[in-house]
């Protein structure tokens, strides 16, 4: 088991052994979902710099879905990615004005899945604002995810295309068992958070250098052949 690994497994089992902040069905191989989620989606949507984020990117795990719901409210354009980025239109673009059902509705994975409309990359827009979920945090903003590396890629391919740059703002919402001050493992593809956003406080980090592209030399071809943007963009390097 690799240090990520146990780290994941660490605060799995912190969030499912603690009555005050386990929520069904579980942290476990999830982003966890947790008691005060959407009292530390309220700590992020008053923040001044989520109010003047117009286009966002958010991830589609349970414990942001009310701060999706609050960012449609609101007006704002959130693009969801496809799971695991399986379609040739990767993102789904979801905006109040197109929608003729509720936010909170539009935007769980079942309402994003059949409202949201499919966007390529080609059709995206900038992004001001990024939401991710993360398993553990540390107080620098390394994170580490569920294993998957879904968010770094999603990362890697808008940042090629110049529709997320070192303007734009990411954050996290987790649990504050999820938040550690130790030292997390960091691969060149991660990237790190400007803003963590507990049920108890925000902490802003320093900035750090983040990825440009996507780290080729990290994809395993499996990979690469299962994500069709992926595959267009690595045949043209060839």
């Amino acid at each position: 088991m690799d240090h990520k690994q146990r780290v994941r497994e660490r605060v799995w089992a912190a969030i499912d052994g603690a009555t005050a902040a386990r929520r069904a069905p579980g942290a476990h191989g999830r982003i966890p979902n947790y008691a005060g989620a959407e009292d530390a989606a309220r700590r992020l949507w008053e923040l001044p710099e989520w109010q003047r984020a117009k286009v966002l990117k958010m991830n589609p795990d349970s414990p942001q879905l009310a701060l999706r719901a609050r960012a449609i409210a609101d007006a704002k354009l959130v693009y969801m990615a496809v799971p695991k980025l399986t379609s040739e239109a990767p993102f789904l673009a979801l905006e109040q004005r197109r929608l003729e059902v509720s936010a909170g509705e539009a935007a769980s994975i079942e309402g994003a899945t059949r409202y949201g409309v499919p966007t390529s990359l080609a059709d995206m827009v900038a992004i001001d604002f990024i939401v991710c979920g993360s398993v553990a945090v540390n107080e620098l903003g390394a994170r580490i995810g569920k294993g998957g590396g879904y968010a770094d890629l999603e990362y890697a391919l808008l940042a090629e295309l110049g529709l997320v740059t070192d303007r734009t703002l990411i954050a996290t919402t987790v649990h504050d068992l999820q938040l550690t001050s130790e030292g997390l493992p960091e691969s060149p593809h991660d990237f790190r958070v400007d803003i963590i956003v507990t049920p108890t406080r925000v902490l802003r980090c320093p900035r750090a250098a983040r990825p440009q592209g996507i780290a080729w030399q990290d994809l395993a071809p499996e990979k690469i052949a299962s994500i069709p943007v992926l595959q267009e963009r690595f045949a043209r390097q060839r």
